[in-house]
């Protein structure tokens, strides 16, 4: 994770384009970050600190952005995913599954979401879809903490990314 610092402060309307959406469809995350490090920030404090505000959180906003994710494969309709998410499953060759991969995806989703009431997460990139659907195979087997802890874990790896993504940029 890059140290990089941005040049100068910013404003709490650039904070939040910016960084709003670095959890999925979660801006609370970015508003309990933006008091703390909104001047002088650099990229692996911004990862450190949105770490803590979402593990700090309570069980149930945990879940709530768990559940805000995109089912994998699954839900590749244009308008239900966000561009990260449609640029991040395209990255990895989700939108190119074969009718085979697509159906099992389709039905661990199925299984995934009943099991443990949010979508199969998994940072994909970096990683082919046969990848990905091997690791689907494997989690959905855990129990419902293990699996919890891990697709929390998911999820900060992929807000990671992002925030690479944007330092990247800069």
């Amino acid at each position: 994770m890059s140290g990089t610092p941005y040049p100068k402060p910013l404003e709490r309307s650039d904070f939040f384009d910016i960084f709003g959406g670095i959890y999925e469809r979660s801006p609370w995350v970015a508003e309990a970050v933006y008091p703390k490090i909104h001047r002088g920030i650099d990229t692996a404090s911004m990862a450190e600190v949105m770490r803590s505000v979402v593990d700090a959180a309570p069980y149930q906003d945990k879940l709530g952005l768990l559940r805000l994710h995109p089912d994998l494969a699954g839900r590749l309709r244009l308008s239900e995913l966000t561009e990260s998410s449609r640029s991040e499953q395209a990255g990895a060759g989700l939108d190119l599954c074969t009718r085979k991969e697509l159906a099992e995806f389709q039905e661990l989703n199925a299984i995934y979401n009943d099991k443990f009431g949010f979508p199969f997460i998994f940072a994909v990139k970096g990683f082919h879809r046969t990848e990905i659907l091997d690791a689907f195979r494997i989690r959905v087997k855990h129990d419902h903490d293990e699996e919890f802890k891990t697709a929390i874990e998911q999820v900060h790896r992929i807000a990671e990314l992002r925030l690479e993504a944007i330092a990247d940029e800069n």
